[in-house]
Parts: structure tokens; C-alpha cells; sequence
């Protein structure tokens, strides 16, 4: 089983569009966005209606329309989201740094975003992965990633502007 993981798109509607035409091309079983929309005009690629992907999405630390963005993704939360998924316990933050111990104590894959740096590292049997930016605002690059949960290996991908 593939997932698609997704952070920091920042309003940048074509590349944010490219990566989710991408996941659905592979055929991802789920999404996962590690905060940082920005506003709700935004998110809407991710909504229910627009998306017949299962998602699962936290908030970021540049999401201030909060209200609008739940609005647009009613599955919206605060981070940690903790997920079970193809036998398989998976914890999403935006920000490695904000998890507590607990939070990532039985999780396999550890997911966040929020420095806009790739990275890819396994770590006392988990696997830490921030898939980077999609925007490109910061880096350049606009990245995303796709993990098999079946080998527990991370795949990064360039999305192109």
C-alpha cells in the first residue's frame, strides 16, 4: 500500500494541483498533508468533494484561517494526528520538534514539514520523513513524497512549476 505525503503548499495552487494529479496517477490508498495551506481557497483541492482520496491533514503554523480552513476540510486537526493504516501506526506533526515522546512511541512512520527540508531518516526502527516544500518558495524545489507502507521506503518527488 502507497500513500502520498504533502506539506507546506502555501497557496501555490499549481503545484499543490500537480502533486495531487500525480497521487492520483499512482494510485496512492491515502494523503496526508503536514499543515500549511494557508487559506481555504487553498485546501479546497484537499476537500471531501474535490478529492475521492482518503486525507488526513493537520494544521501549520501559517494556517490562521482556521475556521475556514475546518470548513473546507472538516477532517482538519490539531497535530499529533496518530493514523492506523495497512497494519501500520503512522504520527504527523508540522514540526518535528513538536511532538513529545509519547507521541511517536509506538508510531513505524513519523511524519512532519514546516522547515521545508527534505528529509529521509530511519531512526531506532521508525521512519522520520518531512517530504519538504511543495510551494518551492523557499528552496526551489517543490517536493512531495510516496511511502509503501509494505517496505516502510520513501520515495521523494519533484514536482515541476
Amino acid at each position: 500500500m502507497k500513500i502520498g505525503v504533502i506539506s507546506d503548499t502555501h497557496d501555490r495552487l499549481p503545484t499543490f494541483e500537480r502533486a495531487l494529479a500525480m497521487f492520483r496517477r499512482l494510485q496512492v490508498a491515502a494523503i496526508f498533508h503536514a499543515g500549511d495551506y494557508v487559506a481555504p481557497f487553498a485546501a479546497r483541492l484537499m476537500a471531501p468533494d474535490a478529492l475521492s482520496i482518503p486525507t488526513y491533514c493537520i494544521y501549520g503554523n501559517n494556517d490562521g484561517e482556521r475556521d475556514g480552513l475546518k470548513q473546507v476540510l472538516p477532517n482538519l486537526v490539531d497535530g499529533p494526528l496518530k493514523v492506523k493504516l495497512h497494519g501500520k501506526t503512522i504520527a504527523m506533526h508540522h514540526y518535528i520538534d513538536w511532538f513529545k515522546p509519547a507521541d511517536i512511541q509506538d508510531a513505524e512512520l513519523i511524519i512532519s514539514g514546516h522547515d521545508h527540508t527534505v528529509s529521509i531518516q530511519e531512526k531506532d526502527g521508525k521512519l522520520l520523513l518531512n517530504p519538504g516544500e511543495c510551494c518551492g518558495w523557499l528552496t526551489g524545489q517543490c517536493t512531495v513524497a510516496v511511502v509503501d507502507l509494505d517496505t516502510m521506503k520513501a520515495e521523494i518527488i519533484e514536482i515541476h512549476p
